[in-house]
């Protein structure tokens, strides 16, 4: 089976991230990954650069991190994809199939409600994922659902308590949603637990990525960084 890290943050472009990619991709190397899709904070998150820059220099810098990925990728021999992490007061998504260019054409959405801006990028053909749903913490006001809205739900996050799982996948199940899997890296080999998606074909492009999902020709697993 291949497989791959669905929700990795790395350092500069997510503030909280501690790991840079060249660390991350290493250690997923190491431990025989095929693939992983770089999902740091978007604009409306947890983004390291200052806010007076301009729309599209921040766009620029956010991918950054993926096309130094991609460089660093085929020197190792690992896959790389790109991901976004959309945020929303403590609510975060993850948004799969929508490349620099298209963000770059798109400046309206940071202007639009997230249930908008959700419903306009699945209509372009991104694929949706309410990432840890019933995560708690001290900056979170409360907990936010939205079913409507996206694909599927990150049942599965290697940093959430085993509560928070559990209620994540009985809110999949009851609305019908793709279960999905993520670690939510932000430390590379510093992380004890790992979850993730894998298949029996490798994955060839995000487009296959979704297909794949879509079609039910994925499962997640998880396993213990040793």
């Amino acid at each position: 089976m291949y497989q791959y890290e669905t929700h990795l943050h790395t350092f500069p472009v997510s503030r909280c991230a501690s790991a840079d990619v060249e660390e991350s991709l290493k250690f997923y190397k190491k431990l025989g990954y095929d693939g992983v899709f770089i999902t740091n904070h978007f604009l409306d998150g947890n983004i390291n650069i200052e806010k007076e820059k301009s729309y599209e220099e921040k766009v620029e810098f956010y991918f950054s991190d993926y096309e130094k990925g991609l460089e660093i990728g085929k020197k190792l021999d690992i896959q790389v994809f790109c991901g976004v992490e959309l945020s929303y007061g403590g609510t975060d998504f993850l948004v799969y199939g929508l490349d620099k260019e298209w963000f770059l054409s798109h400046p309206e959405i940071m202007d639009m409600r997230k249930r908008e801006e959700l419903a306009f990028m699945m209509a372009e053909g991104a694929l949706v994922i309410q990432a840890h749903p019933y995560r708690e913490a001290s900056y979170i006001d409360h907990i936010r659902l939205f079913p409507r809205s996206v694909h599927g739900v990150e049942v599965m996050n290697a940093n959430r308590t085993e509560s928070e799982n559990k209620m994540a996948q009985i809110y999949a199940e009851q609305y019908n949603l793709i279960p999905f899997a993520g670690s939510d890296n932000h430390v590379a080999a510093r992380q004890e637990k790992l979850a993730g998606i894998c298949c029996r074909q490798r994955i060839c492009s995000t487009d296959d990525f979704i297909s794949k999902i879509k079609g039910n020709e994925t499962k997640i697993f998880t396993r213990i960084n040793e």
